[in-house]
């Protein structure tokens, strides 16, 4: 019988493990991902509790992990034989620890659930290798998550709440939270919660977290490279009375001209999904990123970049007022569409 695997990057989307998926077995939880990593770590001690909620829970590093303390963690105590045991750091192993440790998974104690984190990377794949050809682990795997999948991510979260989001909606929420995915998890929940029943979209994220720096800068470069001269700075003044950091406008409009000039050179005919992948933008922002591009060719685009290039250079000290160095840019950059 081969040893299970499964993938994390997408946990949401998974059920939860059964008791019988974890106790009498040892779950490999490998990656880069910690919160999707402690997600799993979080699952299988539930599923121990279920079973079992007089079961003891115990945790050890494996840098201190010999065969002695092993076993004295997976013994039962006086007080219940199953036992969650989780050995964090995988990686740092000692040497003289490995060949114990892949004798027990082989023959994983039957009211004992085993959990080994591994945090990724190149250190231990010695041990990881040897681990997985046991029959008795099953392999958790959390891929880091490119820009692109966080959407997926947020709406599979909003999912799990028992709600709804639009693409549209999940990708400004991206914005403006950022990239940690346990932030983004507890904002996903949060809306979940908060609008139990109703579809998200926009207009409901916008009300918790409009105001963030990272969506108004990406809405300023939006309506730039629209055309949309007077929208466009009627945001700037608004990011700037707010006290958004000129560089992240800068980010923003650096970040817009990126798309529109993977969107112009990828090669035609391609899948939506491939094409969005190429591009490096959610499929839904395909959609906003064509609309421009109807008014931008080559040598327009190349100004703009230009000119993203400088004003980011003056906001980072080559000029002295940022304000009108930002002003300028959404002019030039409004400007230019459509030339």
């Amino acid at each position: 019988m081969p040893p299970r695997s499964r993938a994390a990057a997408s946990p949401t989307a998974q059920r939860p493990p059964a008791p019988a998926d974890v106790l009498g077995r040892v779950t490999l939880v490998t990656g880069k991902e910690e919160f999707l990593n402690e997600r799993t770590v979080v699952a299988v001690r539930a599923a121990v509790r279920a079973h079992d909620p007089e079961a003891e829970v115990s945790e050890a590093a494996a840098a201190e992990l010999t065969m002695a303390t092993l076993g004295e963690l997976a013994a039962p105590s006086l007080f219940s034989t199953t036992r969650c045991v989780v050995v964090r750091a995988l990686e740092n192993l000692p040497d003289e620890s490995v060949s114990g440790l892949v004798e027990y998974a082989s023959a994983p104690a039957e009211d004992i659930a085993l959990v080994l984190v591994h945090s990724g990377g190149a250190k231990g794949s010695g041990t990881l290798a040897k681990l997985r050809k046991s029959p008795g682990v099953t392999e958790v795997k959390s891929a880091e998550l490119r820009a692109h999948e966080l959407p997926r991510f947020v709406a599979g979260e909003v999912r799990a709440a028992g709600s709804a989001i639009d693409e549209e909606a999940a990708d400004v929420l991206v914005q403006a939270v950022g990239n940690d995915l346990r932030a983004l998890s507890a904002a996903a929940h949060q809306l979940a919660s908060d609008f139990a029943g109703r579809r998200i979209g926009t207009a409901e994220v916008g009300r918790y977290f409009g105001g963030r720096a990272e969506v108004t800068s990406f809405a300023v470069a939006d309506h730039a490279f629209f055309g949309r001269r007077a929208k466009a700075l009627e945001e700037l003044r608004w990011a700037i009375d707010t006290g958004t950091a000129p560089v992240l406008v800068t980010s923003a409009f650096a970040a817009g001209a990126r798309g529109l000039a993977r969107m112009t050179s990828a090669p035609r005919g391609m899948r939506e999904a491939d094409l969005a992948r190429e591009v490096g933008v959610p499929p839904w922002k395909l959609r906003t990123l064509r609309d421009q591009a109807r008014g931008w060719d080559d040598a327009s685009l190349r100004e703009a970049i230009r000119a993203v290039a400088r004003a980011d250079a003056d906001v980072k000290g080559a000029g002295g007022d940022a304000a009108y160095t930002l002003e300028r840019l959404v002019l030039t950059v409004a400007g230019l569409r459509g030339r």
